[in-house]
C-alpha cells in the first residue's frame, strides 16, 4: 500500500530543504563572495567600517558557502611550469662537503692534504695528496652512506663513491635522483600551493603533470605574468661570512667562494665576496613578517626554528666583528658587522623596501624556498570577459534543456509529469547545495555535467511511470498500480545509476582538472536524481493521493 511514515516525510522534507538552503547563496553571488571576503580580511587585518558594511550584504545566520568558479569560467592565468631538479644534486653535495671535510682531516696522516676542485655535473671533487690511500678515503666517504628512502631504491645507498686519479668522487646514485627528483617536485608543489594561498586565491588547481613539470591554475587572478611573480622567484635566503668587498663585478672570489651584487640601491657597484657555504638557509626558519626597523622604515622580521637558532648563535658568537651577509637568490640584501652574540633566535632585515615589497618578502620566506628553480614552458592569461562568455553559453544550454525536459514530461505524463518537473527543480537545487557544502569547482565540463544530468534525472521517473502504466492495465486499483510500480521499478533505477556512478568515479580517479569537474558535478547528480525520483516524487504522489482519493488515475 502507499504509505511513507511521519518520520521519514519529515525527514525527506529535511534534507530538501537543507539542500535548498546551502543553495541559496549562488542566487546572490557577488552579495555573498564581498561578505566571505570581508569576514577574511576583518579575521586578518580587524575591522573598518567599509569591511562592516561588505559584510552586512549577507546575513550571518545563512549558509554563505558559494560553488567556486574554474579558471574557464572565472578567468585567470594558466602556467605549466618544469622543475629543474639538477640542481638539487649539486646542493645536495654542497651541504654534504663541510662533513665529509672533517671527516677526511682526521685521516691527513694516512691520505695527505685536500682540496675540493670545482665541477658542474652535479658530484663532489676532492684531491688527495697521498694517492696511494684512495681506498682509506673511499672507505671513510662510503661510511656516510645511507640507505635510499623510497619504495624503488629499496637496497640502494644514496651516493657512489669513485676515484679518477688522485680524486675522490662522490654523487647520487641513480636510485636516490630518482627518490630526489620525486621529492623535489612534491615540494615545490607544496610550496606552490602555499604561496597561492598565501594571498586568498579561490580554489586554485596546483597539481603534477608527468616526472618534473606542474601545472598551476588561479582562477581570478589579473594576469599569468602576475601569477609569475608570485610563484616564480626561488626565494633562497641564505646567511653567508663575508669575505671581502669590492667593486670589480669581474673580481676572482677565490675557491669556495662566490660573487653576489648588493640589492641597496646606496650600495650600488659593491659586490660582496661571500664563503660558499652558508652558515644558516631560509629552511631554518620558523616565520618572517613585514615589520619596521629602528628608523621606522619597512623590513621583514624573522626567526628560527631551534636548530637554526643554535646553529646561528653560535657562529655569532665565535665570530663577534665580523662582517655578515644575508643573500637573497643571488643579491645581498643586508650586511652589517656582528656587534654581539645573536642567541635569540630571532632578527630583523632591513634594506631599501617598500611596504610592498616587505609583505612580498615574508609570504615568500614563510611559504619556504622553492627547492630548484623552474623553467616555465606555457602560459596563458584568460580574460573575465570570455568566462562571462563561457558561463552565458552554459547557462542558454541549461535552460534549453531544462525547458525540453518540463515540456515533454508534462506533455507524456501529465500530473504526474507535472510532480517530476518539480522534483527536477529540486535536483538541480540540491546539486549546487551539494556543490557549495564540500566546496567544489564548476567548471564548463562541470556545466555539461549538470546539463546531462537534467536529461538523466527524468529517467528513473519514467521508468516508474510506465510500470505503473503497466499495472494499470491489470484492472489494479490505483493505490496497487503506484506501489507497485514503485517497487519494481527500484531495481531498474539502482542498477542504471550505479554503473554511471562508477564511471563518474573511475573519471574523477583517473582525470585530472576539467575531467574531474564533469565527474564531480555527473556523481553528484546521480546522487540528487536517485534521491528525487524514489523519495520526493513518491512523496508528492502520495500527498496528493491521500487528499484527493481518487478512483481511477491517468498516467
Amino acid at each position: 500500500m502507499l504509505q511513507i511514515s511521519g518520520t521519514n516525510r519529515l525527514g525527506i522534507i529535511a534534507a530538501v530543504l537543507i539542500g535548498l538552503a546551502l543553495a541559496l547563496p549562488n542566487l546572490f553571488y557577488s552579495r555573498v563572495e564581498q561578505h566571505n571576503d570581508a569576514i577574511a580580511m576583518i579575521e586578518s587585518s580587524g575591522e573598518t567600517p567599509e569591511l562592516i558594511e561588505q559584510k552586512g550584504l549577507w546575513p550571518d545566520w545563512l549558509p554563505s558557502g558559494l560553488v567556486n568558479l574554474g579558471l574557464d569560467l572565472r578567468g585567470g592565468a594558466h602556467l605549466l611550469a618544469e622543475v629543474e631538479v639538477e640542481q638539487v644534486y649539486a646542493d645536495r653535495m654542497d651541504a654534504f662537503w663541510p662533513e665529509l671535510r672533517d671527516a677526511l682531516r682526521e685521516e691527513r696522516e694516512t691520505i695527505g692534504t685536500i682540496r675540493r676542485t670545482d665541477t658542474n655535473d652535479g658530484t663532489l671533487r676532492i684531491r688527495i695528496s697521498n694517492a696511494d690511500q684512495m681506498a682509506r678515503a673511499m672507505e671513510i666517504a662510503r661510511g656516510f652512506a645511507n640507505p635510499v628512502v623510497s619504495l624503488t631504491g629499496i637496497g640502494h645507498n644514496d651516493i657512489e663513491v669513485s676515484a679518477s686519479g688522485d680524486t675522490l668522487i662522490v654523487g647520487l646514485s641513480d636510485a636516490e635522483k630518482l627518490a630526489t627528483d620525486d621529492r623535489t617536485v612534491q615540494q615545490s608543489l607544496e610550496i606552490i600551493r602555499r604561496r597561492v594561498d598565501e594571498v586568498g586565491t579561490r580554489e586554485p588547481t596546483i597539481q603534477r603533470q608527468g616526472t618534473n613539470r606542474i601545472i598551476i591554475q588561479v582562477p581570478g587572478i589579473g594576469s599569468a605574468q602576475e601569477l609569475k611573480d608570485l610563484i616564480g622567484t626561488t626565494a633562497k635566503l641564505t646567511f653567508h661570512p663575508v669575505v671581502n668587498r669590492t667593486s670589480d663585478p669581474q673580481a676572482n672570489p677565490g675557491a669556495r667562494n662566490i660573487l653576489a651584487s648588493s640589492a641597496d640601491p646606496q650600495d650600488a657597484g659593491i659586490y660582496y665576496i661571500l664563503e660558499q657555504t652558508p652558515t644558516v638557509t631560509g629552511e631554518d626558519l620558523a616565520d618572517a613578517q613585514p615589520s619596521v626597523d629602528q628608523n621606522g622604515l619597512p623590513a621583514v622580521s624573522f626567526r628560527f626554528n631551534p636548530s637554526g637558532a643554535r646553529k646561528f648563535g653560535t657562529y655569532t658568537t665565535e665570530n663577534v666583528g665580523a662582517l655578515f651577509a644575508i643573500k637573497l637568490d643571488e643579491e645581498v640584501i643586508s650586511a652589517a658587522t656582528i656587534r654581539e652574540p645573536i642567541t635569540g633566535g630571532s632578527g630583523i632585515i632591513s634594506g631599501n623596501f617598500s611596504t610592498q615589497s616587505a609583505s612580498e618578502l615574508s609570504v615568500l620566506l614563510r611559504a619556504g624556498a622553492l627547492p630548484a628553480e623552474m623553467n616555465f614552458l606555457q602560459e596563458r592569461t584568460i580574460g573575465p570577459e570570455l568566462g562571462q562568455d563561457s558561463i552565458d553559453a552554459g547557462t542558454i544550454a541549461c535552460i534549453v534543456a531544462f525547458a525540453a525536459v518540463l515540456i515533454f514530461m508534462a506533455l507524456s505524463y501529465g500530473l504526474f509529469g507535472i510532480f517530476a518537473n518539480v522534483a527536477l527543480i529540486i535536483n538541480v537545487g540540491l546539486i549546487f547545495g551539494l556543490l557549495s557544502l564540500i566546496g567544489a569547482t564548476l567548471t564548463l565540463p562541470g556545466i555539461a555535467g549538470i546539463v546531462l544530468t537534467i536529461g538523466m534525472a527524468v529517467d528513473a521517473n519514467v521508468l516508474v511511470f510506465e510500470r505503473i502504466r503497466e499495472e494499470l492495465k491489470t484492472a489494479k486499483g490505483p493505490s496497487r498500480a503506484i506501489s507497485l510500480g514503485y517497487e519494481k521499478a527500484l531495481s531498474a533505477i539502482v542498477d542504471a545509476n550505479i554503473t554511471t556512478f562508477i564511471t563518474a568515479v573511475i573519471l574523477f580517479a583517473l582525470g585530472s582538472g576539467p575531467v574531474r569537474g564533469f565527474a564531480i558535478t555527473l556523481g553528484l547528480g546521480i546522487i540528487t536524481s536517485v534521491f528525487t525520483a524514489i523519495f520526493v516524487t513518491r512523496l508528492l504522489v502520495i500527498t496528493w493521493f491521500d487528499a484527493r482519493r481518487p478512483k481511477t488515475i491517468e498516467v
